[in-house]
């Protein structure tokens, strides 16, 4: 088996490698963190990797934190029976992972999302990781291969 299998294996059987304490402890970290962070490094390095992550300019990695849960909805201020408010129990038509990619790129308009990762959650928030390029970065404009795989992965 290869690094990333191995990676891989390791974070879907934390029991076995003993990675709960590790986990517990990033949490209460993140906890205190802003919701979007720019992070150095990817915490899933096999999950990156399959987005086209590589360890270069260009390449950037932005943990976003997502409230867990059904989304809230401003309570209208017109008369009505309160079961037919709609305040409670509306759940959004997209996935927490899209939400997070949005809120990314949002924050970092000037960066093109190549993809997205689950990284770890808590009774309140859940944690994503998105893969972003800079499209503009010399190194990145240079490199062919990687131009193209963007361009490829837009079009899915």
């Amino acid at each position: 088996m290869g690094l990333y299998k191995y990676l891989s294996e390791m974070y879907r059987k934390t029991e076995k490698y003993n990675i709960n304490e590790l986990i517990r402890r990033r949490l209460i970290e993140w906890r205190k963190k802003p919701g979007i962070i720019r992070v150095e490094k990817p915490t899933k390095l096999h999950a990156a990797r399959k987005f086209g992550y590589k360890a270069k300019q260009g390449f950037i990695i932005v943990r976003v934190r997502i409230r867990k849960g059904a989304l809230s909805k401003p309570r209208p201020s017109s008369g009505r029976r309160p079961k037919r408010m709609g305040v409670y129990g509306y759940s959004p038509s997209i996935g927490a992972r899209k939400i997070a990619e949005q809120r990314a790129k949002r924050k970092y308009s000037n960066l093109n999302v190549l993809g997205s990762y689950y990284v770890a959650e808590d009774g309140k928030y859940k944690w994503f990781e998105v893969v972003m390029v800079d499209l503009n970065n010399p190194v990145v404009k240079s490199n062919k291969y990687i131009h193209n795989e963007y361009l490829k992965s837009k079009n899915k």
